[in-house]
């Protein structure tokens, strides 16, 4: 049995009690047993009855912040508001909590196969009875949306990967992405760290980080390294998808 931390048990009791969220969803890497406490993201996918219109994004905004005060920033709770009526729709946008903010956001590929092949609610529904299941093919396909999308406007851009935040999370997303295009299966950010196009000792230093150790590398040798990598994978994804 899938045990959630406290915190998303009681996140999920909050949203419950406003009467208009049906349910919640989790994804990410507490759905695929690869969640490490204060160092992985928690991703969530609430479904809202209705429109998330400007009041109740007032609403959640004001919950969000008090949530993230209570537990400090190690928390990285994220959520997706996805009005159902609309849950089938690949490229609308849904408010989405991030990183201490609401944005408006698709839900991507890679977290729907996320929900239909490991997620599991909070409350409400179970994830295959409100989205599509996504075949290889499909996984496929939403790898290479991402790596083409977002990842090609970061490869253009080589001063981004200075933050070594971008250049761990780059090297890792690099690796899950061709394990996708290649498998057609979702891989793990802790799989990925072993798979990283990267000399050893940078892999022993992304794998320390990921254990939540305070490990440095250094930050021009892995800025080179990972924004190489994305150029070389972006340019793969583009061939493969002609």
């Amino acid at each position: 049995m899938v045990t959630s931390p406290p915190v998303v048990e009681e996140f999920g009791r909050e949203l419950a009690a406003l009467g208009w969220v049906s349910g919640l969803l989790v994804a990410g890497s507490l759905a695929t047993g690869d969640y490490l406490p204060r160092v992985s993201d928690l991703d969530l996918v609430a479904l809202v009855d209705g429109p998330v219109d400007a009041a109740r994004q007032a609403t959640l905004a004001d919950l969000h912040r008090r949530l993230d005060a209570g537990t400090g920033s190690g928390l990285h709770l994220g959520c997706v508001y996805v009005d159902t009526a609309l849950a089938l729709d690949v490229g609308v946008r849904h408010p989405t909590w991030t990183h201490g903010q609401l944005v408006q956001r698709i839900l991507s590929g890679i977290t729907r196969a996320e929900l239909v092949r490991h997620g599991y609610p909070i409350f409400g529904p179970v994830p295959r009875d409100v989205f599509p299941p996504m075949s290889a093919d499909d996984v496929r396909a939403a790898a290479r949306a991402e790596l083409t999308g977002y990842w090609a406007w970061a490869a253009r851009r080589p001063w981004l990967w200075w933050d070594p935040v971008i250049a761990d999370l780059g090297l890792t997303s690099m690796a899950r992405g061709r394990h996708a295009l290649g498998a057609g299966e979702l891989l793990t950010k802790s799989g990925a760290v072993q798979q990283a196009a990267a000399p050893a000792w940078l892999i022993d230093q992304l794998a320390a980080r990921r254990r939540g150790e305070s490990v440095s590398s250094p930050r021009l040798r892995t800025a080179l390294i990972a924004w190489r990598d994305a150029r070389r994978t972006v340019a793969r994804a583009r061939r493969e998808g002609q």
